[in-house]
């Protein structure tokens, strides 16, 4: 049985994640806390394999408080679990070590999908965190003139040989490319190469 502590100032969640989380026969609630200062007092009682933490609190930001704790206990695994959703809140809480991030809005499922990932000391993101930092790893990614050249070619359906002609490069070089192109876009394959173009307009 995973041992789970919830730090949040609003009542009503703290009694609704403690309810869905015991009712789950996976997890159980051991420690509640309305405040940061409450949060300390906690976990100088005792500490739980799973740290639920809020990020707006009273006293405090658990962003920053994150970092604080896992200095202290390093062997407490932090899911924050807040309402919210902006890039640079996210990426600085996993910087600060927290090693998931649920939604407030997440399935049940994905609460205790996420309470049970990081227990084992594994990242866990919920699906509409996940699908940001991807859109935002996607934006980031910058292909050469020739790189999208070569990548439109492929969508349109050219073989490798017909491309080198096109381009006027050697077949092995084609290969190159394409291979650096699928290692920058993180694709394991020409189909999947191709949709990208297609979702992108490049074709």
């Amino acid at each position: 049985m995973i041992r789970v502590q919830i730090v949040d100032d609003h009542p009503l969640v703290v009694e609704g994640l403690e309810r869905i989380i015991n009712d789950s026969g996976i997890a159980r609630i051991i420690g509640k806390a309305y405040s940061l200062k409450d949060c300390w007092r906690m976990l100088a009682r005792a500490t739980a394999d799973v740290l639920l933490l809020d990020i707006g609190l009273p006293d405090g930001n658990g962003i920053d408080a994150c970092a604080q704790i896992l200095k202290k206990y390093p062997g407490v695994k932090i899911l924050m679990l807040t309402s919210y959703a902006e890039l640079n809140v996210i990426t600085q809480s996993l910087e600060n070590g927290a090693l998931g991030y649920v939604l407030k809005n997440s399935t049940v499922e994905e609460i205790i999908e996420g309470i049970c990932t990081v227990a084992l000391d594994e990242r866990f993101l919920c699906e509409e965190v996940d699908l940001l930092l991807r859109t935002k790893k996607e934006d980031t990614v910058s292909l050469s003139r020739r790189e999208r050249e070569l990548l439109k070619l492929i969508a349109e359906g050219h073989t490798m040989n017909t491309i080198s002609e096109i381009m006027y490069i050697g077949y092995e070089t084609v290969k190159s490319y394409r291979k650096n192109i699928m290692t920058k876009l993180q694709v394991p394959n020409t189909a999947a190469l191709i949709r990208y173009a297609v979702e992108r307009k490049i074709v």
